[in-house]
């Protein structure tokens, strides 16, 4: 675990991320070498294509990795979060609306959960901290 000793940020900060990186890895590793699990799980008919959905599980563990770097300073490195949180916002706004048109059963849903839902109060909070301590500047 990071320490932090100049108590910038709370301890928790770098712990979260560390899991989210953890799980976003093993996740994305899971779409990668079995793309037909999740579909199997929830009913659905398997994907035409399933190397998009693996092209899914790669970007969803490579922003696993950028989580486990933001760590190291969760204020410094926020961008890395926020891009995240925004993913973690899109998502289930995308969800919602194939929801709607039938495209997707509500058991899909489950991803959505664990994905994005989980992790909006705390990456949230942790760029209302960067936010506060001024850190968010853009060049």
């Amino acid at each position: 675990m990071t320490k932090n000793t100049d108590k910038s940020y709370p301890a928790w900060m770098p712990l979260v991320l560390r899991i989210a990186g953890v799980y976003n890895i093993v996740w994305g590793s899971s779409v990668i070498f079995f793309p037909d699990l999740f579909f199997n799980l929830v009913g659905m008919p398997l994907p035409t294509y399933p190397m998009i959905w693996q092209c899914v599980g790669m970007i969803v563990g490579v922003y696993g990795v950028g989580y486990w770097l933001a760590a190291r300073n969760p204020l410094k490195y926020w961008i890395i979060t926020l891009v995240g949180f925004l993913g973690k916002i899109f998502g289930p706004i995308g969800f919602a609306f194939y929801l709607v048109q039938g495209a997707f059963p509500l058991l899909f849903g489950l991803t959505i959960m664990t994905n994005d839902l989980l992790w909006w109060i705390p990456f949230g909070l942790i760029l209302k901290a960067a936010y506060e301590a001024g850190e968010m500047k853009v060049v």
